[in-house]
């Protein structure tokens, strides 16, 4: 008797939620993550998997910010610095700063396997609870969309990832 109410129960949250998700107004949202102290943000939908930085076997002859290849649920994946590449540090995290480091693959929509090694998750970030910085809106490459600024007043980089993988630079990684 236990198990049907707490089945009751359970469908009854369930039809609440998806009711609740049907009358929401879509909005924007954002994978926020760390990259050499700069906040930065990847659209939901472009983003993939998230995955611990395992064993990254180097590719010689590539960029530096070219980390090399990894393993990534049987498939082989690029892995990027995405700090090196925009150029905010000369090489990727070593010792226990590498403790937070994390693969943020792209989604497979984008073909494109490929994963973006970041410094630190930060959570998820909703348009709603961000306004736009206008500050500093100087030349920026097209893959470095919108800037936003969250209640506490730090700014967030937003980055397209469809931009950044079709980007002539980001293809080249032979050094």
């Amino acid at each position: 008797m236990a198990n049907k109410e707490a089945l009751r129960e359970l469908q009854a949250r369930l039809a609440e939620r998806m009711q609740a998700v049907r009358t929401e107004q879509p909005g924007q949202s954002w994978l926020a993550v760390d990259c050499a102290g700069q906040g930065v943000l990847f659209p939901l939908r472009q983003a993939g998997e998230i995955f611990d930085v395992g064993q990254v076997m180097p590719v010689p002859h590539t960029q530096r910010w070219m980390v090399g290849v990894a393993n990534l649920r049987g498939g082989l994946y690029a892995v990027v610095d995405l700090a090196s590449f925009l150029g905010l540090r000369d090489a990727p995290p070593e010792g226990p700063a590498r403790e937070q480091t994390r693969l943020v693959a792209l989604n497979a929509a984008l073909g494109m396997n490929c994963a973006l090694m970041v410094d630190r998750l930060e959570g998820l970030r909703h348009a709603a609870d961000m306004r736009r910085d206008d500050g500093s809106a100087g030349e920026r490459p097209a893959f470095a969309a919108t800037r936003w600024a969250d209640a506490g007043g730090k700014v967030w980089q937003e980055i397209g990832l469809a931009e950044l993988a079709g980007q002539q630079q980001f293809l080249g990684i032979a050094g």
